[in-house]
């Protein structure tokens, strides 16, 4: 029987506890990560699932053990952990998090001294280096040192409060509901909210990994939250991931709105006050396009992924950006994605225009979203994208990340799965039924 291998990409790994995900796995990759990035010190946070303490000895004793100093942040968001590495001049650092995966998950993002997750170029050696199962132990005299870093909130805390007009939040004293799900959240979520001066109710404040719900925060996995909304009659409902890098919203109906107005309504707020090129990537909603046409600023698309993200931004030194998954993106805070910068802004934006998240949602532009797979062998996938691209020949065809076809009123994006034998489709029009329909022609393309 093969052994489970990790899910592993240049910017991290994820797997199973006790089965892809080993002790011996974790400490071979930071091994190698260690080795392909400059001398000096090292960050380590995790999220607060139960194995991250585990994890983080693992971590911090093999770093140590290669002859790296370790900060030690303990339970800190993702964000945070980019904050960190830059405020105490790290080289480096690793939060120890599977994101939105189930319990049994864990993994490993690796961040540069840029304090930025990972890109490409940076990851592909450690890669390399990780896969011939290379290490350089340090002799008994050049054995790090590992210290703890107390104060993981105040840099990052200060840093998003000085992106919005904090006085005239807390005029309002909004009643907000905060989902942290026992996950790292909670932290810095409890802190920002009552420096906004709102009345927050913090659920599953504990962060200790113990799930309330499924750790995604999609409206199946929220249905609680959205009554505990209507009954404390909050303003608004924040729901974070497990490492708080994405955020989900719920109006003050308990109306699931979702991870793709959190982009598109950031960026509608920060268009009104400042101009400039925003970027998203090309399977996020059309709905920041628009905005950013409705404003007069350049837009650009890039290849999935916060690190592609995170390097056009700077590339086209955008004033914003990020990914539909809610992931917002803000220089001035960092090249992250960050649940702190969209529970902010959109505090911002309701006592500035002094209108509800209901009445925000519903003056942006709406589009509908429909997501499907199809099973397909890796020799297919050339052909078939091939193939749909002479099938649809009315769209504007870019091979930028996969094969994205773009019409005057919908788009659609095909992407290989790096772990399983399908393509991802994506499609976004102006109807539900436009999107699935054009969904089910590329798929009946793909198995022709």
């Amino acid at each position: 029987m093969n052994k489970p291998e990790p899910i592993i990409s240049v910017s991290g790994l994820r797997g199973i506890i006790g089965q892809s995900l080993t002790p011996t796995v974790a400490s071979r990759y930071v091994a190698a990560y260690a080795a392909e990035i400059p001398p000096g010190r090292i960050v380590v946070t995790r999220d607060g699932r139960a194995t991250g303490s585990m994890l983080a000895d693992v971590v911090a004793s093999t770093l140590c053990a290669v002859g790296r100093d370790v900060i030690y942040g303990d339970v800190a968001a993702t964000p945070t952990t980019g904050r960190i590495v830059r405020q105490v001049a790290a080289v480096g650092g690793v939060q120890i998090s599977a994101s939105h995966n189930p319990l049994e998950y864990n993994g490993l993002k690796l961040f540069g001294d840029d304090g930025r997750v990972l890109s490409a170029a940076k990851g592909e050696p450690i890669l390399q280096r990780y896969s011939a199962s290379e290490a350089s132990w340090a002799t008994h005299d050049k054995i790090g040192a590992r210290t703890l870093h107390e104060d993981t909130t105040s840099d990052h805390l200060q840093a998003v409060l000085a992106i919005v007009d904090v006085d005239r939040i807390r005029k309002q004293k909004f009643p907000v509901v905060l989902d942290a799900n026992h996950g790292a959240g909670s932290v810095l979520g409890r802190m920002l909210l009552a420096e906004l001066g709102c009345q927050a109710t913090i659920l599953g404040d504990t962060p200790d990994g113990n799930f309330a719900h499924l750790p995604e925060p999609t409206a199946v996995n929220l249905t609680s939250v959205g009554a505990k909304i209507t009954a404390d009659k909050a303003v608004i409902g924040f729901c974070q991931d497990p490492d708080a890098d994405r955020l989900a919203l719920i109006d003050e109906t308990g109306h699931y709105v979702g991870e793709e107005f959190t982009l598109a309504l950031c960026v509608e707020h920060i268009l009104s006050q400042t101009k400039g090129p925003v970027v998203t990537n090309c399977s996020t909603s059309r709905m920041a396009q628009t905005i950013a046409e409705k404003h007069v600023v350049p837009f650009f698309r890039s290849r999935v992924g916060e690190a592609n993200v995170a390097d056009l931004m700077q590339e086209k030194s955008a004033v914003f950006g990020g990914e539909g998954n809610g992931g917002p993106i803000e220089p001035r805070v960092g090249y992250v994605r960050d649940s702190f910068v969209g529970m902010a802004l959109l505090l911002d934006m309701m006592a500035e225009r002094g209108q509800s998240l209901s009445d925000l949602v519903s003056a942006l532009p709406q589009y509908a979203i429909h997501k499907t797979t199809v099973a397909v062998t890796a020799e297919s996938i050339a052909p078939a994208l091939t193939a749909l691209e002479g099938h649809f020949p009315a769209a504007a065809a870019s091979r930028l990340d996969g094969l994205r076809l773009d019409w005057d009123d919908k788009w659609l994006l095909i992407r290989a799965s790096n772990t399983e034998p399908i393509v991802r489709l994506v499609a976004e029009a102006n109807s539900a039924a436009e999107a699935e329909a054009v969904c089910s022609e590329a798929a009946s393309v793909i198995q022709a």
